[in-house]
């Protein structure tokens, strides 16, 4: 164990330099990874091309914010449990703090704010959300029984509208993989493998105590920012994928109850995009902009502290264990089950709220199509297009 000044001295460290990243990793998942490779892999080597195959591997594997977690394997790696709390705050604070403001901006400002400008970051969101299901559709359902999957799972929570719809169909979908086609187990990196399972088990056991207890305790004691912590834990626990893919959860959760208008949430959602760092910050936007007593600054804090915690508890939880996990055949069939039923969620999100949101006739067909085609194939950044479909907007009803 270091002592306390250097764990302090390193602590600080990463979390600047994972501020900085914050501060400049537009482009989502994705871009985020490889910002991360080329900062601790190519330039600081804090860890070798084969061990940091290994953490997206398994942030890939578990629910939540692949990226995110990454940078929590990555400070806990560098600098203990301390370290990991510190690259998530470094790398998500300034986009959850920007959210923030905006939420409260358009409720303090709600008139200055044109209602052009918001149908078009609505507009936005047709363009990102579709690119997305695009992007996952081919490299997760590659052959007939997962593009079948995946359209059996989208018709499944449109059918059915709500959560426990959406956590049902995960669960399905892994038992099915998991029995029909168990996959190889990865190959094995000498000297990856962590110690400390004792304090793994721990940190699960308090993910699955909260997962199990937060409803009843929601339940029981009917007071708002329990209900929003709730929501929000359960759905960085449950949704595999990334941040696009909680869109239906946190739809559910925010707009079924009435915390939040279907207009903000997609305006939000669409300024979500021109913000650096997880899209998964969104949860800020959300519990800012709740109706209520757990708005304001303390609903933000809260829902982006709930919706992340997950995640770092299993990460803390899951690394001392990922060289016995990884080598289980049958996980890696559930994994690419479950994955295509995340298309199928995903679709499904396009479809309600996203397209029947926005798209109102052929202009905002027209706006949402050449903004797709500017993400697809022009290769424009998200924040560039967001704000190009929110002044199309503008001018167009104007």
């Amino acid at each position: 164990m270091p002592p306390p000044t250097a764990e302090k001295a390193s602590v600080w460290n990463v979390f600047l330099i994972f501020l900085r990243l914050g501060l400049t990793s537009f482009g989502g998942p994705v871009a985020h990874l490889g910002y991360f490779r080329a900062e601790f892999v190519a330039r600081r080597r804090w860890l070798s091309e084969a061990r940091y195959a290994e953490l997206v591997a398994l942030c890939q594997f578990l629910p939540g914010p692949a990226s995110s977690q990454v940078g929590m394997a990555l400070g806990l790696g560098r600098a203990g449990h301390l370290g990991a709390l510190a690259a998530w705050a470094g790398f998500t604070l300034p986009s959850a703090l920007a959210l923030i403001l905006l939420a409260r901006g358009l409720e303090v400002y709600a008139g200055a704010v044109p209602a052009g400008v918001l149908h078009g970051l609505k507009l936005a969101v047709v363009a990102v959300v579709a690119q997305a299901v695009w992007g996952m559709s081919r490299s997760l359902c590659p052959d007939g029984p997962r593009a079948a999957l995946a359209l059996v799972a989208a018709g499944a929570v449109l059918t059915l509208p709500g959560a426990p719809a959406q956590v049902g169909v995960i669960c399905i979908a892994g038992a099915l993989g998991a029995l029909r086609a168990p996959g190889a187990p990865g190959p094995a990196h000498a000297g990856t493998a962590l110690q400390g399972g004792g304090a793994g088990w721990r940190w699960l056991g308090v993910f699955f105590a909260l997962l199990a207890g937060l409803p009843v305790l929601a339940f029981w004691l009917p007071w708002q920012p329990l209900a929003m912590f709730d929501a929000f834990y359960r759905a960085g626990a449950l949704v595999f994928g990334g941040g696009h893919v909680v869109l239906p959860l946190l739809e559910s959760a925010v707009v079924g109850t009435g915390w939040v208008s279907a207009d903000t949430f997609l305006a939000g959602y669409g300024a979500a995009q021109a913000v650096p760092g997880p899209l998964f910050t969104f949860a800020a936007f959300l519990g800012a902009a709740s109706a209520g007593p757990a708005g304001g600054w303390p609903g933000g804090l809260l829902c982006v502290a709930a919706i992340f915690l997950p995640s770092f508890l299993l990460v803390a939880g899951v690394l001392p264990f990922w060289e016995r996990l990884r080598a289980v055949p049958r996980a890696q069939g559930a994994l690419r089950a479950v994955n295509a039923a995340v298309v199928g969620l995903l679709l499904a999100a396009f479809y309600d709220p996203v397209w029947s949101g926005a798209i109102h006739g052929v202009r905002d067909f027209c706006v949402a199509l050449v903004a797709l085609a500017a993400l697809q194939w022009g290769r424009v950044p998200p924040w560039l297009v967001v704000g190009a479909c929110a002044l199309a907007g503008w001018v167009l009803t104007s």
